[in-house]
């Protein structure tokens, strides 16, 4: 006697019957019915257990079978319909059952409001004869500890109200030795939607094309995780039909075509603090409401490292949140403070470590000694020992891997502070001090080379077309718009060279570039770093035993702490100390220095008639020396000189000191360029047009500030054409010329933008100018 028919084959033998009898071929039924010719196939061969209604529906009133033909169709196709998403196997039971929801999930509301806006628009699908509809697919990525996987569970578990046919999840093990392979992750996925073993293709195609024809009409929700590249999850995805597919990976997956990509960042302060209050409750954290700021800082707002510091202060009620606070604030400890039971944040990040090619670690590991915030491929490339293009492609990996974060513009890099750590720690292990040594070394002398010939393109005293010293002249700077572009993006990594070769013992390198930048400081007052510049270079003099050199130094440095510092205390110490280098190794230029920038100092420290007296002194000093660097000298301090008097209500004689200036200007200085005079010439202009202006002849000032704001625009000195800009506009506003409130309010914005303390002065000339228009209306 033989046994009942097995219920997929009652309807594929049943569907075999009516095309015969209607004489459609399964192409012709496949264009009546809107099925696919592949899944009609699959549903003849058994393949397919248990079709949708709808897709039954549609085959029936193709092949125009009466009610009660239809109503059997549809009878044998339920049979084969899986009643559950558990399905047993040789095995036991086969689940891919969503993992359990987090109670204390935190924030991702807009991500996951795109999610749910995704699943509310996927319709129920049209089979009669529209073009299907691609199934939509979200790729969610990110670098390790954002929270991928929770925040994929949390949206599935809110999504699944919408996909009444089924969820299901499968976790890829992409961080494993050996991930799934994408054969095996389908025999899974189609157990569990019911496929016996029996029905089970043997290759992959095969198994991939039954998974997209049982999705084509079903509306299941299907979350991939933790996916290693685009091979292991494309035979994965539906094909067309009402799914949702989620997919996890700590890759980017850049290859994955027509998805929806959702990149987690890091989360706000507030956002980390609140998943803090989730885990530890309100008062405890209401109750130490600075350290739960400060550890969410210390985690570096991670979405792992937060919920491991709230998981260990949970597991110890009595323990204070600054305790913990305290122990992370050490480098040294922090990732040994950011353990919990089985969660590590250091565990996290050694999964995709191990993953990486052996010159990609290197890389990694190397690059965490840079300087500063981010670091360029060349930085990278010289710490690993790497040429530029393969430094490029491991940091591009990198970036595809999470590991590191790019720049939006800029070919820059930059690490999470606690992967950063990680990186670190690699370094200490693998690479031992001698390796990191040699890295920090080769990358010292190439910076200090390049930065040396990049500021010599502002270098006045010689005319220079291509900077000499440069370490890789193929790469280096053209002219003076590139040298100071690079000088700013590395300004961490050059000056940490500088301080590293000041420890090492190099002086003369250090004095050789620190005297580099003397013209290139002037360009870009308004950076604080040059007291440090001045410093190690100072230093650097004194271990030399060089006082000329020292008192050169120390009067850049009385410069710094005056100007970019606003250090008048400091200005005075460093100008006395050059004072006495200077008279000490019989240097009257230095001398004349010294005493100007002590003038500077005591100006900014209220006391006049001090500085008056030096600024004095120190343009006797330099009018007995014959030479140019002493006219140079002169014009400065003669301008500061008229600059005083005006400012202590002798306009009339600060005048007179600023033509005097001009004069010099006038007859040109042997030896020195005409740019480099023309720019003394338009300090001298500048003052001599706030001369007028405090002797309220607005309309003569006008001339003179237009040309010297004219000069500063053309020689690429923004700071100063500001500052010009600034007087100018005090000009017009004298004499109620309409221009004057663009010109203070175009000052302003520049200013602040150039962090410059005068934008303080034009906002308040602007408002001053308003008030006074107000006023007269």
């Amino acid at each position: 006697m033989r046994g009942a028919m097995p219920a997929g084959d009652e309807f594929s033998q049943q569907l075999r019957h009516f095309r015969s009898r209607a004489g459609l071929s399964q192409e012709a039924l496949s264009e009546a019915a809107g099925v696919s010719v592949r899944a009609l196939a699959d549903m003849e061969r058994g393949r397919t257990l248990g079709p949708q209604r709808r897709t039954v529906q549609a085959l029936a009133e193709a092949l125009e079978l009466s009610d009660d033909e239809a109503a059997g169709l549809e009878k044998s196709a339920s049979l084969g319909r899986p009643r559950s998403r558990a399905v047993t196997g040789p095995g036991g039971p086969i689940a891919l059952a969503l993992p359990r929801d987090i109670r204390d999930f935190t924030a991702r509301g807009p991500a996951l409001a795109r999610l749910l806006e995704s699943a509310a628009g996927l319709g129920e699908g049209d089979l009669g004869g529209k073009e299907p509809k691609v199934s939509t697919v979200s790729l969610i990525t990110g670098q390790p500890g954002l929270g991928k996987t929770a925040f994929a569970v949390h949206a599935a578990h809110r999504l699944a109200k919408y996909f009444p046919d089924g969820q299901f999840a499968l976790d890829l093990r992409g961080m494993d030795a050996e991930p799934t392979p994408p054969r095996d992750a389908l025999a899974r996925l189609l157990a569990a939607s019911g496929i016996t073993d029996a029905a089970l293709p043997n290759s992959l195609d095969e198994r991939a094309a039954l998974w997209r024809s049982l999705l084509s009409d079903r509306r299941v929700l299907l979350l991939l995780d933790n996916a290693v590249d685009e091979d292991q999850v494309l035979p994965l995805l539906p094909g067309t039909g009402p799914s949702l597919t989620l997919v996890t990976s700590r890759n980017s997956l850049a290859g994955l075509e027509s998805v929806d990509r959702i990149d987690l960042e890091l989360l706000r302060r507030e956002e980390a603090v609140e998943l803090l209050t989730r885990i530890l409750g309100p008062e405890r954290v209401q109750a130490e409401a600075q350290a739960a700021r400060d550890l969410a800082d210390l985690c570096g707002h991670l979405p792992l490292a937060v919920r491991i510091a709230g998981q260990r202060l949970l597991s110890r009620p009595h323990e204070r949140l600054a305790k913990l606070a305290t122990r992370l604030a050490a480098e040294g400890r922090r990732l040994d403070g950011l353990e919990a039971g089985s969660l590590r944040v250091r565990a996290a990040f050694a999964l995709s470590y191990r993953q990486l090619p052996p010159d990609t670690r290197t890389f990694l590991r190397r690059a965490a000694l840079a300087s500063g915030p981010d670091f360029s491929p060349e930085t990278g490339a010289l710490l690993a020992g790497l040429s530029l293009d393969e430094a490029v492609a491991c940091a591009e990996e990198l970036t595809d891997a999470g590991l590191l974060q790019s720049d939006a513009v800029a070919e820059r890099y930059r690490f999470h502070d606690l992967l950063r750590l990680y990186a670190l720690e690699q370094a200490e292990t693998e690479d031992g001090p001698e390796a990191r040594d040699a890295a920090l070394d080769r990358t010292t002398r190439w910076m200090l080379e390049r930065a040396t010939a990049a500021a010599l393109h502002y270098e006045v005293h010689r005319e220079r077309t291509v900077p000499a010293r440069d370490p890789d002249p193929d790469t280096a700077p053209v002219g003076k718009s590139e040298a100071r572009a690079w000088l700013e993006a590395e300004r961490a990594q050059w000056l940490a060279a500088l301080h590293r070769a000041h420890r090492s013992g190099r002086h003369r390198e250090v004095l050789d570039t620190a005297e580099a930048m003397h013209w290139f400081s002037d360009m870009t007052q308004h950076w604080e770093q040059w007291v440090e510049v001045f410093t190690c270079a100072t230093a650097s003099a004194r271990a030399l035993g060089d006082r000329r050199q020292e008192a050169v130094h120390l009067n850049y440095l009385a410069w710094a702490h005056n100007l970019c510092a606003h250090n008048p205390e400091a200005a005075l110490t460093a100008a006395d100390a050059a004072l006495e280098a200077a008279r000490e190794c019989g240097d009257g230029l230095q001398e004349g220095w010294a005493l100007g920038y002590g003038a500077g100092a005591l100006h900014r420290q209220g006391r006049t008639d001090g500085a008056h007296d030096r600024l004095r002194e120190s343009a006797r000093c330099l009018a007995e020396l014959d030479s140019p660097e002493a006219r140079l000298a002169e014009l400065t301090i003669l301008n500061t000189l008229g600059n005083l008097l005006r400012h202590t209500g002798r306009a009339a004689e600060a005048l007179e000191i600023h033509r005097r200036s001009e004069q010099i200007c006038r007859a040109g200085i042997p030896g020195r360029t005409n740019e480099l005079v023309s720019l003394y010439h338009a300090v001298a202009r500048q003052q001599i047009g706030n001369d007028l202006v405090a002797l309220e002849r607005w309309q003569q000032a006008e001339a003179p500030l237009r040309q010297a704001l004219a000069d500063f625009e053309a020689a690429h000195m923004p700071i100063w054409a500001e500052q010009a800009r600034l007087d100018l506009g005090r000009a017009l506003s004298g004499s109620r010329h309409p221009e004057a409130r663009q010109t203070l309010l175009t000052a302003r914005d520049a200013l602040a933008a150039l962090k410059s303390p005068l934008h303080g002065e034009a906002a308040a000339a602007l408002a001053a100018l308003d008030e006074a228009s107000a006023t007269s209306r």
